[in-house]
């Protein structure tokens, strides 16, 4: 059973900003929900949202708790988010992917630095500093050691108290 669940919000030629909005757009659905959500940016280009599960479900229900998470989402923004899997479909849009949860998915870990130029890395944010985010290439490992000194791990809640996804979906009135 997962610690958490992931919902992976991926552009494909769209701006960063609407990856930004697309993040409080999951934010409100988790808000409603009342449901904690944690944020990072991804060292690459789309932020990831975790949701702390401490076990008690299978990667089935959680699977099914994010496609809940992301299709709520997708209503509020539609005009630039997609659900739709095969990147032909979604051009210029965010992909609000929540198929990451299941067995062998993979996510970049929290405060790894990616292959990228100037190796970015993968950093957690407070939700409050989100909207002043330019690019999640931002954080490097050139100035994380810094902020970690100055926020503290901003992830250690992932793996706290686990949701009750049953409570969760009756605040959504699903």
């Amino acid at each position: 059973n997962p610690d958490y669940l992931a919902i992976d919000l991926d552009p494909l030629d769209i701006p960063f900003k609407k990856v930004i909005e697309t993040a409080f757009a999951v934010k409100e659905v988790l808000d409603r929900a009342k449901v904690p959500g944690y944020c990072k940016t991804s060292g690459a280009t789309g932020i990831h949202i975790y949701i702390p599960l401490n076990k008690k479900y299978d990667f089935e229900i959680s699977r099914e708790f994010a496609r809940v998470i992301a299709e709520l989402t997708h209503e509020l923004v539609s005009g630039f988010t997609s659900i739709e899997r095969s990147p032909a479909k979604r051009r210029k849009k965010v992909y609000i992917d929540f198929l990451q949860n299941r067995t062998g998915q993979t996510l970049a870990a929290p405060y790894s630095a990616r292959p990228r130029a100037k190796a970015p890395v993968s950093t957690p944010l407070e939700w409050k500093e989100l909207r002043s985010i330019e690019a999640p290439e931002e954080f490097t490992i050139k100035n994380i050691f810094k902020r970690l000194k100055k926020k503290g791990d901003l992830f250690k809640g992932v793996l706290g108290k686990g949701i009750d996804i049953e409570k969760c979906l009756k605040n959504l009135g699903v």
